[in-house]
This record gives C-alpha cells, structure tokens and sequence, in this order.
C-alpha cells in the first residue's frame, strides 16, 4: 500500500495515530495522513468510514480520542478549545450543502467571517470585499444581494465558497462540493476549483464520492478504510493496489466511465 506519510515533503496538514469514538462506536483507529501544500488531495471512503469526521478533526470542530493534528505547524489536538486555534482564519471551509446563513443575503454571509476576524475593518471595505468574493466564485455581482432560499443548488455552493474564500485561505477544504448537481454544473465547479487553486496558490482538501472530480483536479486521493487511511497516491498508484475496495471503486461502472472520458479529453487536446 503506498505511505500516507510523507518524508521531507512540504506538509501542511500532519495527523498521526488518530482514533475518533463515539461511544462504543470506533470511527478511526490509528490513522495517519500528509497533506502537502498545494496539492488538491481527494478523500474518498465507503459510507460510514468517517470522510466528514476526519475533515472536522483536522479544522477542531471534531475532539479526537488519541493522536495528534497539526496543520500551518500549529498543534490542533492540543488547543483547549476552537478559539485557541490562531490559525482558523488561515483556511477555510464549505460544509456538505453550503450551510449558508437563511436570514442574511449572500454578501452579509460572506462578510460574517469578516466580521469575527477583523472587526476594524468599516462596512464599506467589508462589502467591497464580500462583492469581490461573490465575484471570485463565479456568482453574478447581483447574487451578492439575494438570500439562500432565492438561489439554485449550485448557486449555493458558490455562495457556500465565496464565504470560505472571504478570508484569503491558504487552505481549503470542500465536503462533496459537487453533491446534487447535474453533470455540467459538476464539471464547471470542479474547473473553478482547479482555477482558484492554480490562480492563489491554494492547497485543498476535498471529500468527494464524485470519480469525474477525482480523474479531472485531484493530484493525489486518500482511501479511508479499515477505521484508517490504507492508501493514498495518484489513480494509477491505487489502480495497482489489490484491495478490494479500491479495486471496486476504481473498476467498476463509474469508475470506467470517469477514465474513458478522461482519456478521451486527453486524446481531444493532444495536438495531431
């Protein structure tokens, strides 16, 4: 299986020997995981092999059993509380469903960030930043004006990133951002996800279950399984593992489907 350790690598994420419960319920048990900066690292795992968990783990919303986290250099595990981690407006996030605020307008959600961080900042400047973020995640200037219910699924998944984009991250973490949308809107998040990668230098974190995702922007893909992380690597890497759940993933129906169209793109844009 390839190493989820990474040995004189550029890591902005460590975890090491991490065991998350609930209750008599192990979740995790031992697992270790490098994430170096900027890669778009995809997560991937069977339902109920805590994808979501491992995420909040890592971002200190999670309060693990044993191991420790380390993430920008600064330990996790070892802040008492969320509010002792420094480094929270160094990255940002966007839940499964945008988890976007109803009562505010999609700039007024952008700006909270803003707001918790950087209150000297005076209203004009905050709005003028949030217009900008709205912007950056493909959202026409006028979106910024609407509330969550008056968008469309995917709009809100842009609003959703704009907000975790508010703070100028240096990571990002995205739980199934493609989730409940059509293949065309899938397509056109996963390439603004590659832009904004490429464009500020970001490193990303994305849970997915969406294999178009994995083949077209992630350069490296985690497996949780067996309560830990049995192998992380390129397609091709875990294509050669003989697990069976990688093997089934990987090989069946979608994942045939996710490679032929991606060697058919390859094929399309290779000069003749």
């Amino acid at each position: 299986m390839t190493n989820p350790v990474l040995e004189g690598e550029d890591v902005l994420i460590r975890v090491r020997d991490l065991c998350n419960a609930f209750g008599p319920h192990v979740v995790h048990e031992h697992l270790d995981l490098d994430v170096r900066r900027g890669e778009i690292i995809g997560v991937v795992g069977g339902s109920g092999t805590g994808k979501s968990v491992l995420m909040r783990a890592i971002i200190g919303l999670q309060i693990p059993t044993e191991g420790s986290i380390e993430v920008l250099g600064q330990s996790i595990t070892d802040a008492r509380d969320d509010h002792e981690i420094s480094i929270r407006n160094r990255w940002g996030v966007l839940f499964q469903g945008g988890a976007l605020f109803s009562t505010l307008t999609v700039g007024e959600n952008v700006e909270v960030p803003l707001r918790e961080f950087y209150p000297e900042i005076g209203d004009e400047l905050r709005a003028e930043i949030a217009r900008y973020k709205v912007l950056l995640s493909g959202l026409p200037a006028e979106a910024g004006d609407k509330y969550p219910a008056e968008l469309s699924g995917g709009m809100k998944k842009r609003a959703g990133l704009a907000r975790a984009l508010s703070l100028d991250p240096e990571l990002l973490f995205l739980d199934e951002p493609t989730a409940g949308l059509d293949p065309i809107g899938a397509a056109a998040f996963d390439q603004l996800i590659l832009n904004l990668q490429q464009t500020l230098g970001l490193t990303v974190f994305l849970i997915t279950h969406d294999l178009d995702t994995l083949y077209e922007i992630c350069d490296r893909v985690a497996v949780l399984a067996d309560k830990r992380v049995i192998a992380v690597g390129t397609i091709p890497q875990l294509l050669a593992l003989d697990h069976p759940w990688i093997q089934e993933y990987f090989n069946g129906p979608r994942g045939r489907a996710a490679k032929a169209a991606q060697e058919r793109a390859a094929t399309a844009g290779t000069p003749g």
